[in-house]
């Protein structure tokens, strides 16, 4: 009798667990407003995840992308790049997303409910590498141009290229483009406030009277010209992709000065016919990096308009409060994925451990994205978009309403098939397949896995495996009383002989399971993380739960009744 307790005991703790776990309980979900902000709120649900397929959205197969640089230990890149994304993705406002490793060298994001596709390919993708560094003030470049001009002509470059024409009457491509960025077009500014730090701002009091080309004749002097400050230069929009690869020959990037580097703005204007782009040449070192970054957060100012505000860990700012201000007056670059954010901005006093990054044009949604991205860190390792696939709320809903359908006509057909085969015994089988349904749904809600369409399949297959563990143990029990035992022996025999049977059906399935989760992606896994969860529940439903029901009929009916089987 002691046993039978410990047995009822273990059962009802299980079923008290299993309807905790799926208890409808308020979960804090962020959703987004028309104009693309976000906000908190909390909604009250049954937390079991629902998958891509269930909840329509959009899937990601991420890769490695070699192509700029070889990745020697893919694996390893892989593994840290996975915790930036899931980083990015979990505060992108996506609710009960799906991010995991597949293989050595792929990233799975399944995004449910998303309908900004671009979008959310931009922050999985952004190297988000963020750099301050100090512009060149020397004169560096025009001293190497016409080094670098015999460089480019030796490797058979672009041949002579004639300064971009500014339209007559029109102002000269630097002072109109400087003009644009300082009145507020898309310029960056970097700033401290609070503690003992202030802004530091662009100002025009650096501008040059008018810009000319550098050089005439040369591959590349003749493409540049002067900007309005010290270590600024512009390019013709037209012009752009060949000085890029110009400065992309190895040659060339050996002629630069030491311990110096030119970088493309990010920042366009058109300026008559023409349009421009800025470029600047900054030191190589960077005074601080996107690493010290420990918070990043999206406002806007009445009179600044959109900005990113971020804070700095203690050996960042004082790194940035150190190197501010041994450059004060001189132009600070701000650094996104090598790509200057902007027109530098001038240091007027030492900068501390918090500052801001100005948008101007930019929206607030820009502002989120950057500061999410900033707040994730880096990817290790760039990343390309391998395969997307998109799938809309009408088929969710859809597969949801088919496969509840599926789900119920299968369980009712195994409770009518059971009930009129074995009669009592088969209802002692369907109490027990009760069991398994709830305990296999809350394992699902506890560990947090998705149930996806495939699932469901799952579910339903192990359904089937549940009742066939119970076919065994009732035929042997047929079998045993048609010797002419006693129903508590027939029972403890037909358990006892279909034992290893059972347990070779369940293990085949289970390991069958694993190596679909371990070498499967998507709906594959969704498949065998429902079919492994049906299997361990059947188990425990099949050779536990149902015997302890036959224990408690035999101790009532202290054998002397016939078992109905």
């Amino acid at each position: 009798m002691s046993n039978l307790k410990s047995r009822l005991a273990i059962i009802g703790a299980l079923v008290i667990a299993s309807l905790f776990a799926l208890f409808p309980r308020d979960v804090e979900t962020r959703l987004r407003r028309p104009d693309g902000t976000f906000f908190d709120t909390v909604q009250k649900r049954i937390p079991l995840k629902r998958g891509l397929d269930l909840n329509g959205g959009m899937h990601l197969t991420l890769e490695v992308d070699e192509s700029k640089r070889a990745v020697v230990d893919k694996a390893d890149a892989i593994q840290r790049a996975l915790k930036v994304v899931r980083t990015r993705i979990e505060g992108f406002g996506v609710s009960e997303p799906v991010i995991q490793q597949a293989g050595d060298d792929r990233i799975i994001v399944e995004l449910p409910g998303i309908d900004d596709r671009e979008r959310a390919i931009a922050i999985v993708q952004e190297q988000a590498f963020l750099e301050f560094k100090i512009v060149d003030q020397s004169q560096a470049l025009e001293r190497v141009l016409p080094r670098l001009d015999q460089v480019a002509r030796a490797r058979g470059g672009a041949g002579a290229a004639a300064a971009p024409a500014v339209t007559p009457g029109a102002p000269a491509p630097a002072r109109a483009l400087e003009g644009l960025l300082s009145a507020g077009g898309d310029s960056t500014k970097a700033g401290a406030s609070g503690g003992d730090s202030t802004k530091a701002v662009a100002t025009a009091d650096s501008a040059k009277p008018d810009s000319v080309a550098l050089r005439s004749g040369g591959p590349v002097s003749s493409l540049l010209q002067q900007g309005g400050m010290a270590g600024e230069y512009y390019v013709s929009r037209a012009n752009e992709r060949k000085l890029a690869d110009l400065l992309a020959l190895p040659e060339v990037k050996a002629a630069l000065p030491p311990g110096k580097e030119v970088l493309f703005s990010s920042d366009t204007a058109a300026i008559g016919n023409d349009i421009f782009r800025a470029l600047y040449v900054v030191d190589a070192r960077a005074i601080v990096t996107g690493e010290s970054i420990t918070d990043a957060k999206p406002n806007q100012d009445p009179l600044e308009g959109t900005l990113v505000q971020f804070s700095l860990n203690n050996e960042g700012g004082r790194r940035f409060r150190t190197e501010t201000g041994r450059n004060l007056q001189r132009n600070m670059a701000i650094i996104l994925d090598n790509r200057v954010m902007g027109r530098p901005p001038v240091i007027q006093s030492a900068i501390g451990t918090r500052g801001q990054i100005t948008m101007g044009g930019r929206d607030l949604q820009a502002a989120q994205d950057l500061a999410l991205v900033l707040r994730a860190g880096a990817l290790p390792t760039p990343l390309k978009v391998a395969e997307v696939r998109t799938i809309g709320p009408s088929l969710g809903q859809d597969a949801i309403r088919r496969g509840v359908q599926a789900g119920l006509l299968g369980i009712a057909m195994v409770i009518v098939i059971m009930v009129v085969y074995y009669r009592f015994s088969g209802v002692l089988a369907v109490v027990g397949l009760a069991f398994y349904a709830l305990t296999t749904l809350a394992f699902l809600a506890m560990f947090g896995a998705a149930l996806t369409l495939p699932g469901i399949a799952g579910f339903i297959l192990s359904i089937g495996m549940a009742v066939d563990a119970n076919f065994l143990q009732f035929e042997r029990i047929r079998e045993e009383l048609a010797r002419g035992k006693t129903p508590r022996l027939a029972v403890d025999e037909g358990f006892r002989n279909s034992w290893s049977a059972i347990v070779d059906t369940h293990m085949t399935t289970a390991l069958t399971a694993a190596v679909l989760y371990q070498y499967g992606t998507g709906p594959v896994q969704g498949f065998a993380v429902t079919l492994i969860a049906g299997v361990a529940s059947s188990m425990v439903s099949s050779v536990f739960v149902v015997r302890t029901l036959f224990l408690v009929w035999l101790s009532r009916s202290r054998g002397t009744q016939a078992l109905s089987i």
